[in-house]
C-alpha cells in the first residue's frame, strides 16, 4: 500500500478540528449531574462594633449529590478595604498575618486575603476598621471556596433583603443590619488537575500520514 502525503495546511486544519472534537473542555462551573446545584454563602452583620461589625456566616449546601465531609470548609475572599479579623467563633483563619501596628492585644488576623477554615456551616467573625454603618461597609471580593476540595466558581458578593431571624419562642423577629450573598457552583472540569479526555495528537504535526 502506498503512501498518502498530505499537504501542511490541510494538515494543521485537522489537527486544530480534532482538537476541538476530543479535548473541548467547558471552563463554566457547571456540573452536569446537578445542574442546579449551588453552595451560597450568606453574610449576615448582626450588630455594630466601635470600628466595624459582628457577621454570621452561614452555608447552605443546595447540591443534591455532593456532601461536605471532613476536614470540611474552605473559604477566602480579599477585603475591599484595610479589614482586620479582631475574633471568630465556629472557625479560624489559616495564618495570622503581619499584626505589628496594633498594640496590646493583636486580631486574629490582619491579611488582606483570609483563608478562614471550619468544620459546621456557619461562624461568627468580628472585623475591624470596616465602617459602622451601611454605607460606610464594603463588601469583600474574590471568595473563593473548597469543600474540601478545588473545582467552585463564587460569584461577586450581591447586597440582599436582610435576613430575618425568628427567636426561639416564636413571639418575635429581628433583623440583620445588611445581608449579601455569594453563589458558588461545582465543575468536575475545574476540579481535574489535568484533562482526561484527550489523546495525544502529535503524529498530525507531520507533512505525511502512514497508514
Amino acid at each position: 500500500m502506498g503512501i498518502f502525503f498530505i499537504p501542511k495546511a490541510t494538515s494543521c486544519i485537522l489537527f486544530l478540528f480534532l482538537m476541538s472534537c476530543t479535548c473541548f473542555i467547558s471552563t463554566d462551573a457547571y456540573d452536569p449531574l446537578d445542574p442546579n446545584g449551588n453552595i451560597t454563602i450568606k453574610w449576615d452583620i448582626i450588630s455594630w462594633t466601635p470600628d466595624g461589625y459582628v457577621a454570621a456566616v452561614t452555608m447552605n449546601n443546595f447540591q443534591q449529590y455532593r456532601h461536605i465531609a471532613s476536614p470540611g470548609w474552605s473559604l477566602g475572599w480579599t477585603w475591599a478595604k484595610k479589614e482586620v479579623i479582631w475574633s471568630m467563633m465556629g472557625g479560624q483563619t489559616t495564618e495570622q498575618g503581619d499584626c505589628s501596628k496594633f498594640k496590646g492585644t493583636p486580631p486574629h488576623c490582619c491579611k488582606k486575603d483570609p483563608t478562614v477554615v471550619y468544620s459546621v456551616s456557619s461562624f461568627q467573625v468580628s472585623v475591624g476598621r470596616a465602617g459602622t454603618t451601611n454605607k460606610t461597609v464594603k463588601v469583600p471580593k474574590n471568595f473563593t471556596l473548597k469543600a474540601p476540595g478545588p473545582g467552585y466558581t463564587c460569584s461577586p458578593a450581591k447586597i440582599v433583603k436582610p435576613t430575618l431571624f425568628i427567636q426561639a419562642d416564636k413571639r418575635r423577629v429581628t433583623q440583620a443590619f445588611m445581608t449579601w450573598n455569594v453563589t458558588c457552583t461545582y465543575s468536575q472540569f475545574l476540579a481535574q488537575k489535568t484533562p482526561s479526555c484527550c489523546v495525544s495528537l502529535s503524529s498530525f504535526y507531520n507533512d505525511t500520514i502512514v497508514p
